[in-house]
């Protein structure tokens, strides 16, 4: 049998005491159960406020430097080098993340230009939500809205989406690996 299907039929197998993949700890606090069978199971942990706190000011961090002030030096400093971008209306993007931090730069210098038009990211309250991934980061998902700026007039609301992220932890600092951007629906 070839490794990728070792592995699949691993995976696929309820994990027991005498498991290879039963030799992690099980995160602290974590539901742990065992099956009629002896099988030991056990959940995920739950994100804690503090991680949540984190991930919320890493969030809202990025779309600031991103929409707000188009800050690429501040970028850099946010994505990780193998980041990816998958997108429902742009695809998949398996670029760097100096790749992504020069596309957010040349958006930024369209929007001074008058080719694009600046634009605002909304996350919709109480849809944020966080899950750690031990011994890396975090993943969030949500929702978000996205508003049209133009001077002298109301912010314009142009389309509603969902997304996930997973956030890779370097220290004390957040870095986004991957997005996932999708279910964009136009604004009524």
């Amino acid at each position: 049998m070839n490794t990728w299907k070792s592995i699949a039929l691993a995976l696929l197998v309820p994990v027991s005491a005498g498991s290879p993949f039963a030799q992690a700890a099980e995160p602290p606090g974590a539901e742990v159960r065992t099956t009629s069978d002896g099988y030991h199971l056990h959940a995920g942990p739950a994100a804690s406020p503090e991680l949540t706190a984190a991930i919320a000011k890493a969030d809202h961090d990025l779309f600031a430097v991103v929409f707000d002030t188009c800050n690429v030096d501040a970028l850099k400093a946010m994505v990780t080098e193998d980041f990816e971008f998958f997108h429902d209306k742009g695809g998949y993007t398996d670029h760097s993340g100096a790749h992504f931090v020069d596309d957010i730069r040349k958006l930024c210098e369209r929007q001074r230009a008058g080719t694009d038009f600046r634009a605002r990211r909304e996350l919709v309250e109480g849809s944020l939500a966080v899950y750690p991934i031990d011994h890396y980061g975090a993943v969030e998902t949500g929702e978000h809205r996205f508003w049209k700026l133009t001077p002298g007039k109301p912010d314009e609301l142009t389309e509603s989406g969902r997304f996930l992220h997973i956030w890779k932890r370097e220290g004390d600092h957040w870095r986004i690996a991957r997005v996932v951007s999708y279910d964009h629906q136009l604004a009524r």
